[in-house]
């Protein structure tokens, strides 16, 4: 490609391109345009909206706009990325399939109207499936485009990536082209990741990692520079989602799982410092993390997938020594904050692939407690944190089950209870049977609401069924549960089929009187 560099490089995109020659592939976001067709695989760098691709996405989804020219891709990132992509590219029906996760009205529109396909899986599984080349078999296992966000380019022709990781580097390996964009509105953030190149079966190696702040990788990810076929400057920030303070029920909800800790030292289960924290994204999540800021343990590491703001409150308490993941998955005020202390919390910060941070080797080893957000969760602990009605896909499963089937402990936490229109508790988050299961039974071990905390750790179906309902349930629906597990009990034992009860002919009575009457409170079973 023979493209004259001279108009579209910046002395500030210069001097992040260490490697002189590939100055020569720096062009405009416009002439990328003529590398892309209809129907191809794309693979992008980015894990939330944090070190996502903006300057060619949105010039691509512009062009289709401006023509109306027919254009679906196949789109594999590592998790949800920004709405101005994405989503956007959903709303303009861009979007063929979609993997493994997303965020957005009109991808998630596209995906339950059946425009566009959707995959759901763990997170780990993701990564090393896209290597494998499962999910392109019939490109021999290849991705025809990876576009990539990085902060600079250094003499080799690595590539230091931005504010994720994510899949990034399983992407630079089997894509067929790559386009990089050059984000210079942020400093460089070399040194800040760990990055090492996974294998595929046989000749995989085990991670040396025994503690969180362990690195075994380089700072960059290598590429073949000959695989680059453009170089594009960005000038676009991350369009990082504030979430609002935590209200009065997630502090109830993170003021119990605290308590919780503190037993668990008391009881010599943990150490003073706790073990290893993994802390899934929202309102809850940002409350336990500010409790941890404001409470008594000091010294505490982290091992997780993203870093939300108070994750810097924990830093600035004293309180957190070191963490890691595979997202600074701040607010645009967030990413200020970040800069604005850039050498003092990058020297606490490690961001790693997802193949890592999710890994099952590590999270046992380390001993993980992880805590995670579902939709529902049933009186035997299962739970459902990806399907409302059992049908209905929000985002996708994410790395949740990546850490709950691994933990030390595995902890759910969300309220008892949501409203509807027609009723402030219209809807139980505790009830008889998920409508669909992404995490067994065998896989949790304490469930936690406003109302309480059920530890389930030793106890049978039954045993956990009832401290579930007694702790967690919201009080308009626990004679409601009570009165299904006993029915369900007699039905069962007269059958001699009694070790985990349940009516199946109508044990969601309470989803259809929802459907139809805008509330899961019925007057009997």
């Amino acid at each position: 490609m023979s493209i004259s560099h001279s108009t579209v490089s910046s002395d500030s995109l210069t001097s992040r391109i260490a490697k002189k020659s590939l100055l020569s592939k720096v062009c405009s976001v416009q002439d990328t345009l003529k590398f892309f067709q209809d129907g191809q695989s794309l693979g992008w760098s980015g894990f939330t909206p944090v070190g996502y691709p903006k300057e060619v996405p949105v010039a691509l989804a512009d062009y289709v706009e401006r023509t109306g020219k027919k254009m679906k891709f196949d789109l594999f990132i590592g998790a949800s990325v920004g709405a101005e992509t994405e989503d956007r590219w959903a709303k303009l029906k861009m979007i063929n399939r979609r993997w493994p996760y997303q965020t957005g009205k009109n991808i998630a529109h596209g995906i339950n109207t059946g425009e566009i396909d959707m995959g759901d899986l763990h997170l780990c599984n993701f990564a090393s499936n896209l290597l494998f080349g499962f999910f392109t078999k019939n490109k021999g296992g290849k991705l025809d485009i990876g576009i990539i966000e990085v902060t600079e380019i250094l003499e080799d022709g690595g590539l230091v990536l931005a504010g994720s990781v994510g899949v990034a580097e399983e992407i630079c390996q089997i894509a067929d082209k790559l386009i990089i964009e050059v984000n210079t509105t942020i400093p460089s953030y070399k040194g800040l990741h760990d990055i090492v190149r996974d294998e595929k079966p046989p000749f995989r190696r085990p991670y040396l990692i025994s503690r969180v702040d362990d690195r075994i990788g380089t700072i960059h990810i290598p590429v073949d520079s000959d695989k680059i076929v453009a170089i594009v400057e960005s000038k676009k920030s991350d369009k990082g989602r504030a979430l609002s303070d935590p209200d009065a029920l997630s502090e109830k909800i993170a003021d119990n799982i605290l308590d919780f800790f503190e037993m668990e030292v008391k009881a010599g289960r943990m150490p003073r410092n706790l073990l290893p924290l993994q802390s899934g994204v929202g309102n809850i999540a940002n409350a336990v993390v500010g409790g941890l800021a404001k409470g008594k343990f000091t010294n505490v590491d982290v091992w997780t997938e993203v870093l939300q703001d108070t994750m810097l409150d924990f830093f600035d308490s004293g309180k957190l020594n070191f963490a890691s993941a595979t997202s600074l998955s701040l607010s645009e005020k967030g990413v200020e904050r970040f800069h604005s202390k850039f050498q003092e919390y990058s020297k606490k910060i490690c961001l790693r692939p997802q193949q890592i941070t999710n890994n099952a080797e590590m999270i046992r080893r380390l001993g993980v407690v992880g805590m995670n957000t579902p939709v529902e969760i049933d009186m035997y602990g299962h739970a459902n944190s990806t399907l409302v009605g059992g049908t209905r896909m929000i985002n996708g499963l994410g790395g949740s089950n990546d850490f709950l089937r691994n933990c030390y402990i595995s902890i759910m936490h969300c309220p008892s209870s949501r409203p509807t229109k027609k009723d402030p508790t219209g809807i139980t988050c505790v009830v008889p049977k998920v409508t669909h299961v992404d995490h067994t039974e065998h896989d949790l071990d304490v469930i936690v609401t406003e109302q309480g905390l059920a530890d389930l750790r030793g106890l049978s179906p039954k045993k956990r069924a009832l401290e579930i309902i007694n702790n967690c349930a919201h009080p308009d629906y626990k004679p409601i549960l009570k009165d299904y597990l006993h029915q369900a009990t007699n039905y069962c034992l007269a059958k001699k089929a009694a070790h985990e009860p349940h009516l199946l002919q109508k044990v969601y009575k309470m989803v259809d009187n929802l459907d139809k009457n805008g509330t899961m409170k019925i007057d009997k079973w």
